[in-house]
């Protein structure tokens, strides 16, 4: 699928200024390619031949490559090296894998979103306190404290709500996190790479909190959180349905491996490993024992939809983190330069997920803009209102991880000041658009779903909740085509309707719907428009 952020390099021992000049500009190239970073591999030709290089030719390479790095404004990390036999020579012959990053400039980072799932209890947000606060676990839960919103949430040590949790990484590939920096704004500023994750509720009241967080902040990837002690319990087998379903490509983390035997550890990863080769899954597990696996689990997770990495480790005594370090720190991103220059071309079209009031800034949303580019001072649209009609706003400051941001690129989440424009008027689900464009609207929408599981039958006067992107409404099933009811795994296109307000829709947008234990997932095929004589107001 993706081969774009691996080069292979024979050899670069003295080259001539203009070869090295070639050089110099083929990997500032390459950077931009992988937007920010790439991987060269060092004594392997092009067509994958592992001949190898002798202890000086490496050492040479490395320098030189370590000089294009400068040039361009990068740095170098050796990731790994390895022997190699070539022939029947008795000198040693060693390959060698290295990360070039850009170093940080104008907060430019590479931001990757990776959700965060699994059963309550299992230690999700004890595993991000000790990510992103460098500070192991008490085996109380004292990680976990600060990442924690509100009062019961600290008493039941129970998450309800998402938060954000931040952890950087420099140029050199070092964790940067607030161990050593006081707030958001310092971690931004040393990191040339940014994971974000989104912490989910893992219990199943909060089910519709975590679907939301799924459909709507569209996270690259999704880190499924496993206790070794309790196996696939609870949640679990639902939230890695979600994943699956959405798309998102997902690995797996055992944690709590200091509270059990080795055998119940093993255990656990094998009750994984079946869950993952089932039929409905059709996943390629591959557990992480060592830093050369998570290396190589970084690399063909993102080139092959059906690797599945599990990484098993502990909280408390620190066991094997650094093995999910190594491999977020090279988790290259799935769209490249180009895919996301496309979408920058196209209008501002901001999804609003979060709504606060701030005392002196006034109205702040935050959500994920889709596409365009949007800057500070931008005049947009935001609705559609319960009449279906929009509202014209100016956006102020824009913050982004908690830092000032000049300029809000596709793909990127943020969070805009909107001065005293009348939150009331605002909520969840709503879009902000460039005032250029035509949104469609609509109550009546259809799709091509299938439904993944259903006590009864699935037919005309249904009511189901569905999520589309940002979008969370109840709508009522108007007809099936061609059919007057549905069961367990069937198919349909089937015409919805919003039974409180008009939404904006995009052909062609991920679905989810479900009532009680009923489910189904798919596509928008048509969006029945809602015609206005005033569209803004």
């Amino acid at each position: 699928k993706k081969k774009s952020q691996e080069y292979s390099d024979l050899k670069l021992v003295n080259p001539t200024q203009y070869r090295f000049e070639h050089l110099a500009t083929q990997l500032k190239w390459r950077l931009q390619e992988g937007r920010g970073e790439a991987v060269y591999q060092i004594g392997v030709e092009d067509n994958g031949l592992l001949v190898g290089l002798t202890e000086a030719d490496m050492k040479a390479s490395l320098k030189t490559l370590k000089r294009m790095a400068e040039k361009v404004g990068a740095d170098i990390a050796l990731l790994r090296e390895r022997e190699v036999d070539y022939d029947s020579d008795k000198t040693t012959r060693k390959i060698a894998e290295v990360l070039v990053r850009k170093v940080p400039d104008d907060q430019q980072f590479l931001d990757l979103r990776v959700a965060v799932l699994g059963n309550v209890d299992s230690g999700k947000s004890t595993l991000l306190g000790v990510l992103t606060q460098g500070e192991l676990d008490n085996g109380r839960g004292r990680a976990r404290l600060n990442l924690f919103r509100h009062l019961h949430e600290i008493q039941t040590g129970r998450t309800s709500s998402i938060s954000f949790e931040i952890l950087g990484f420099n140029s050199k590939g070092e964790v940067v996190n607030y161990s050593e920096s006081r707030t958001a704004e310092e971690i931004c500023e040393s990191s040339s790479k940014m994971i974000t994750f989104i912490d989910l509720a893992g219990h199943h009241k909060y089910l519709k909190t975590t679907i939301f967080g799924l459909t709507s902040y569209c996270p690259d990837f999704a880190m499924l959180v496993v206790s070794a002690n309790k196996g696939i319990a609870g949640t679990t087998r639902e939230h890695l349905g979600l994943a699956m379903a959405l798309k998102v490509p997902i690995f797996i983390v055992v944690s709590k491996v200091d509270l059990c035997s080795h055998g119940t550890v093993e255990r656990t990863v094998r009750q994984l490993e079946r869950v993952l080769k089932q039929p409905g899954c059709n996943k390629v597990p591959m557990v992480v024992s060592s830093p050369d696996d998570a290396v190589t689990a970084a690399q063909q997770f993102t080139q092959s939809a059906c690797v599945t990495p599990i990484f098993t480790l502990s909280n408390v005594s620190g066991e094997s983190l650094d093995r999910l370090k190594v491999f977020l720190n090279i988790l290259p991103p799935l769209s490249n330069s180009k895919e996301q220059e496309e979408l920058m071309q196209q209008l501002t079209e901001f999804q609003v997920d979060e709504i606060y009031s701030v005392p002196d800034v006034g109205t702040v949303v935050g959500g994920t803009l889709y596409s365009g580019v949007c800057r500070e001072g931008e005049r947009l649209v935001v609705g559609p209102t319960d009449e279906g009609r929009f509202l014209r706003l100016k956006v102020g400051s824009i913050q982004r991880n908690r830092s000032a941001c000049r300029v809000l690129r596709a793909g990127q989440a943020a969070t805009l000041a909107l001065g005293n424009f009348d939150r009331s008027f605002l909520r969840k689900g709503m879009v902000m658009v460039s005032p250029k464009m035509n949104p469609t609207i609509c109550c009546q929408f259809e799709a091509a779903i299938v439904l993944l599981f259903h006590a009864k039958t699935f037919r005309r006067g249904s009511q189901v909740t569905i999520h589309v992107g940002n979008v969370r409404q109840t709508a009522t099933v108007q007809y099936l085509h061609g059919k007057d009811e549905l069961r367990t795994g069937e198919r349909a296109v089937v015409r919805f309707h919003f039974i409180k307000h008009p939404e904006y829709l995009r052909l062609g947008a991920k679905l989810l719907f479900r009532e009680g234990v009923t489910k189904g997932i798919g596509h928008v095929t048509l969006v029945v428009e809602i015609e206005l004589l005033t569209m803004f107001v």
